[in-house]
């Protein structure tokens, strides 16, 4: 049995998504529009970024996938192009053979440091100067808690 939302919760609810989802986009717009993405997207940095930080710079593309902000399919074609660019290596997962396994190669690793460089100052540049210290700590704390709690949450479908 699932649990339905109080009403006023729900309202609450759908304003703090409201708030979260304008600021994520207008943010976005802003990066999207930013001169850092000369040598790579955004999407691709995201995959780059993404493989820099999983444990030996590798990971399954699968597990790449729910990291980042593609489809399926995207992601497969982009990791191809970026192979095709010395940016990236596939192989098969050792434990499965029908696993593929992504990793970054160490051009790739050296061209998502370059771009970060320049990404990172543009957000201090939109995030610092709007927020400071404190309040970047609780808003990561905010985000992190309901990203998190995604996992715990059963799914619901409204009735009409």
């Amino acid at each position: 049995m699932t649990t339905q939302p109080v009403p006023g919760s729900a309202r609450r609810a759908a304003t703090t998504w409201e708030a979260l989802f304008r600021a994520q986009v207008t943010l976005m717009r802003r990066f999207q529009a930013d001169d850092v993405w000369v040598e790579l997207s955004i999407r691709e940095y995201d995959v780059l970024f993404t493989l820099s930080r999983a444990e030996g710079g590798r990971m399954r593309l699968r597990d790449l996938n729910e990291n980042v902000l593609l489809a399926q399919s995207s992601l497969s074609r982009m990791v191809e192009r970026l192979e095709d660019r010395g940016l990236v290596t596939r192989a098969p997962a050792p434990d499965d053979a029908r696993g593929t396994l992504v990793g970054l190669t160490d051009a790739g690793s050296r061209l998502q440091r370059q771009v970060g460089r320049r990404h990172v100052r543009a957000m201090g540049q939109y995030v610092g100067r709007a927020l400071d210290d404190d309040e970047q700590a609780e808003l990561v704390r905010l985000l992190t808690k309901l990203r998190a709690a995604q996992a715990e949450i059963p799914d619901w479908a409204p009735h009409d």
